[in-house]
């Protein structure tokens, strides 16, 4: 089997593939270019799409080039996978205000200094804004059927379910596959990897581009990644895990990791680290604690460099030693004069935006899961007085993982 594909199976990316044969023999005997879609729904991408980011990463390792496709054409219409409803419709500005700061997102973690794997970064807004709607159905509409589009799990999901499914979003995968076949005349693109989800818009991308020119096109879908728990990946209760540091801290980000069920922890360091699949083997058997550390920085330093990765690790071991003015602790300032002048420790706390639910707040109240200063709080009706703080900070703790320095200004 190719390199790449081995790989790309021995890593845990693979789920499903139009004919791997095919595009192994394909990729032993040239360099080719794949393409990954993101629509920008939102101003970041969270650790949702890390795993299609490492796939473009995976390419560049093996000589390929990756074709990043910012959905600012599709975002306007909006994909009806795994959804169940219209997604929210923006407009002109919040889209481009996404497209740009999920452009930049994506380039911290891909490689631009090789000329043959540099990423292609196209926006389909460019051919799908001036599309004539009579010339589009008469030259690719005629080759969709209606019977295969109800197949679809897009599609059937929400029929079988009775929820309404608007015309628009259904031409969504009719412009997916023609953005498949817009980067394969453009560009010579004939991969398009996507998540499990996107089976069936691939395979239409596939099919459109043989019809309509006879070429061979591939695709390649990796699996839906959860928890252990069997939580979806990126999601938790306190939010989404943002790649933007504006939406969460470098410490906040490593913490995630460094917060990985044990039984996911082996899974985790070869979906979303570079270590060598060989290298991650001979160490699988070590302390779990010391495993969940390298994969917090090894994540880290993807995203936000090894300084930051590093900082993040002594602010924890600072943190869990109980040092209250650690410079690395990530903080936030509170204006005194806009706070009332003694506060509880459920004001605090939702101040803090650590927790959001004033119930969660009592039971880990109750529960001696509160500290300032590294003193339990068990008594929700002590009021801390902010005239102790001047120019000073306190140090809030939730459980033993999240902690947070306050600095009242």
């Amino acid at each position: 089997m190719n390199k790449f594909l081995k790989e790309f199976k021995d890593r845990g990316f693979y789920y499903q593939c139009t004919n791997d044969e095919e595009l192994s023999n394909l990729m032993d005997n040239g360099k080719i270019k794949a393409y990954i879609g993101f629509d920008c729904t939102a101003e970041s991408l969270h650790v949702g799409s890390l795993l299609q980011i490492m796939c473009l990463r995976l390419l560049q390792k093996h000589g390929h080039q990756p074709i990043v496709l910012i959905g600012g054409g599709t975002t306007r219409i909006g994909d009806p996978s795994g959804k169940d409803k219209t997604r929210k419709i923006l407009d002109e500005n919040e889209i481009n205000k996404n497209i740009n700061n999920i452009e930049k997102i994506l380039r911290t973690f891909l490689n631009d200094e090789d000329e043959n794997t540099k990423p292609i970064f196209v926006n389909n807004y460019d051919w799908l804004k001036n599309l004539n709607y009579i010339s589009f159905l008469r030259e690719i509409g005629k080759h969709f059927t209606i019977n295969k589009m109800l197949t679809f799990e897009s599609v059937k999901l929400r029929l079988d379910r009775e929820q309404s499914l608007s015309y628009m979003e259904f031409n969504y995968m009719i412009l997916q596959a023609f953005d498949f076949l817009e980067l394969n005349k453009k560009n010579n693109c004939i991969l398009q990897i996507g998540g499990s989800d996107q089976w069936g818009n691939i395979v239409n991308g596939v099919d459109l581009i043989k019809r309509y020119s006879g070429s061979k096109a591939y695709g390649l879908t990796t699996p839906l990644i959860t928890t252990a728990s069997g939580a979806k990946m990126g999601k938790t209760e306190s939010g989404a895990i943002w790649l933007d540091k504006k939406f969460l801290s470098a410490y906040d980000y490593w913490q995630f990791w460094r917060n990985t069920d044990d039984r996911d922890v082996i899974k985790f360091l070869n979906i979303f680290t570079d270590l060598e699949t060989k290298k991650i083997n001979e160490i699988k058997d070590q302390n779990i604690n010391d495993l969940k550390i390298l994969l917090a920085n090894k994540t880290t330093e993807m995203l936000h460099g090894i300084d930051e990765a590093q900082n993040a690790e002594q602010s924890a071991k600072e943190a869990f030693s109980g040092n209250i003015n650690s410079a690395n602790l990530p903080s936030i300032d509170l204006d005194k004069k806009k706070l009332n002048s003694k506060l509880t420790i459920i004001d605090i706390v939702l101040l803090s935006k650590l927790e959001k639910s004033k119930s969660e707040i009592r039971r880990l109240i109750k529960s001696n899961g509160i500290k300032i200063n590294n003193e339990v709080l068990n008594d929700e009706n002590i009021l801390i007085d902010l005239k102790n703080y001047e120019n000073s900070s306190l140090k809030l703790s939730i459980g033993k993982k999240r902690h947070l320095k306050i600095n009242f200004v």
